[in-house]
């Protein structure tokens, strides 16, 4: 599978996250510069990640720019036709600025950036990037301002029935609890996905967790179940 990465003005993660998927994945990596308005080489068996960052500097509303950058089109035909599409925080603000996703990212609760590792509990095994994963409580980390995710009360009913929402802000043990939550995030949801379960979005930063450098490869879980699952896929398919 290869992977094509988006790249914003104000995207930090990008090197990061093409770093992380080349070492796990046998496949290419694509940078894609936000103007570009076709995605060279990138099959619906692929897959497109809007990495971290503060694109476009967050005016306006975090993502609120990105969200007609010329790639953006692409992106949304990419998902429409069923391929992988992953926004990691900004890229997650991104994707509900542009519709793949519902809600919206607010503030944090306490008004002020947070940066630390907190946890994360899989919700269900349904999407590329949860399937393989253990039911367990995940060590990731964050780095945002805008990361509480709100929708209305119908929306969030959608979300419940429909098996949308990935993962929930966790204690280490897994169970949820108002100090586990680091930005009030509603129903503690910390990822969601939409209906197809090809389009993912997250605020914490799996690739911050993913490489033994950094004492905590939690992260490398989560894109090691994104390629198991795409392999078995095509097998599936032949």
């Amino acid at each position: 599978m290869d992977f094509g990465v988006v790249v914003f003005p104000g995207s930090n993660c990008d090197h990061d996250m093409m770093h992380v998927l080349q070492e796990l994945n046998s496949g290419k990596v694509h940078a894609l510069w936000h103007k570009e308005t076709k995605l060279p080489d990138l099959t619906v068996g692929d897959c497109i990640v809007l990495p971290g960052g503060f694109s476009y500097g967050d005016y306006l509303r975090a993502g609120a720019i990105a969200r007609f950058s010329p790639i953006m089109q692409s992106v949304v035909d990419f998902a429409a036709a069923g391929g992988m599409v992953v926004g990691i925080c900004n890229g997650f603000q991104i994707l509900c600025e542009a519709n793949l996703l519902p809600g919206v990212l607010l503030r944090n609760a306490n008004q002020k950036f947070i940066c630390k590792n907190v946890f994360v509990t899989p919700q269900h095994r349904r999407t590329a990037m949860t399937s393989s994963l253990e039911q367990r409580a995940y060590k990731i980390p964050i780095a945002h301002a805008e990361g509480r995710y709100h929708c209305s009360s119908e929306t969030l009913a959608e979300l419940v029935s429909n098996d949308q929402i990935m993962f929930r802000y966790t204690s280490a043990a897994g169970k949820p609890d108002s100090q586990s939550n680091p930005n009030g995030s509603l129903d503690d949801i910390a990822g969601i996905c939409n209906k197809s379960g090809n389009v993912m979005g997250m605020m914490p930063h799996p690739e911050r967790a993913a490489d033994p450098a950094l004492l905590n490869e939690d992260g490398a879980a989560f894109f090691a179940s994104m390629l198991t699952h795409q392999a078995e896929k095509i097998a599936a398919a032949y």
